[in-house]
């Protein structure tokens, strides 16, 4: 096998299976890691990318691995899912995450989502607490093969719930509004308990929304895009998504409250496509202007509005069955 199909095989990995589901799962791994090892590859760069890698996918393989820190001993499982910049696997059955960087340049994207979730948890409203993940650990994880630092987190799993972009893939042709409606509204609690927190999301993106079909619940995850300062700039964009950021993102100006309702308003008209009522989307303009300061930037008003507009089109609220 030469580097370069060593490369492909492990990058291209969604899960150990991919690589270790063999008859002889620990020499497929000696094998790739001795063509892969940084100080026998031709591309050094390359290669310490590909070894880490193919180090957390082994680790995931070995059955009972357990990861120590200070507050707690986790036994890792399997992949779970694969996020922008890093990978999740289950711990201890399934009932936590270990949240892992591809990369460890990316450690510091992980730092500021354990920043904001823990402001969250210190200063938003305790009533809305359900909105955002619960981080459970925090630790810098050291590779044992090849020897780099990345900060890892320990999130508490989010069971039953499907990101907007599942949705989307089962309604291609757009969400009933009546149905987005229960997302929108919960989607704005959602932003509206991080701002009072003060912190901004920063990447309101469907994959980063979480909705519970048959509850109705939401969850916003990933916040390693997380803004907690004045001035602050949005650190990187979803790629996947570049075209519903707001101007300030691309323009690495300073983001607040009105970036995030452009995003979450962005999700909600995207989510529903071509059946987005002419009022709803009049309700969204005003909420994606290209200029800051002329969008809301309160997201609980934002909420009364929408509401108003809600019932006049469709009445008074009643529960919905929602499935996918």
């Amino acid at each position: 096998m030469s580097f370069d199909d060593a490369v492909t095989r492990v990058m291209a990995a969604r899960s150990p299976a991919d690589l270790f589901g063999g008859a002889d799962g620990a020499h497929a791994y000696r094998t790739l890691a001795k063509i892969l090892h940084p100080d026998a590859a031709p591309d050094v760069a390359t290669a310490t990318r590909a070894f880490a890698r193919l180090a957390d996918l082994w680790a995931a393989h070995r059955d009972g691995v357990t990861m120590t820190t200070r507050l707690g001993a986790y036994r890792v499982g399997p992949l779970a899912y694969a996020g922008d910049i890093a990978d999740l696997y289950q711990l201890n059955g399934g009932s936590a995450l270990l949240k892992l960087p591809r990369h460890p340049a990316d450690s510091d994207l992980m730092r500021r989502e354990a920043h904001a979730l823990t402001r969250l948890r210190t200063h938003g409203d305790a009533r809305h607490a359900a909105y955002a993940p619960r981080l459970i650990d925090s630790f810098t994880h050291r590779d044992p093969a090849g020897g780099d630092r990345r900060t890892a987190t320990v999130l508490a799993h989010q069971d039953g719930f499907v990101s907007l972009a599942r949705v989307k893939q089962s309604y291609p042709g757009g969400v009933d509004p009546r149905d987005a409606a229960w997302m929108w509204r919960r989607l704005l609690v959602a932003v509206g308990y991080a701002h009072r927190a003060g912190v901004v999301h920063g990447a309101v993106v469907p994959d980063h929304v979480l909705i519970h079909p048959g509850e109705h619940g939401l969850v916003l995850v990933d916040w390693c895009y997380s803004v907690t300062g004045p001035g602050q700039t949005v650190p990187a964009l979803a790629a996947a998504y570049r075209d519903l950021y707001p101007p300030e993102v691309a323009a690495r100006r300073p983001a607040d409250e009105a970036t995030d309702i452009h995003l979450a308003t962005r999700c909600m008209t995207w989510l529903m496509g071509d059946r987005t009522p002419p009022a709803l989307a009049r309700f969204a303009h005003g909420c994606t202007l290209p200029h800051q300061h002329t969008r809301p930037h309160d997201a609980w008003r934002l909420l009364a509005e929408l509401d108003e507009l809600l019932e006049a089109l469709y009445g008074p609220r009643t529960f919905r069955p929602f499935t996918l």
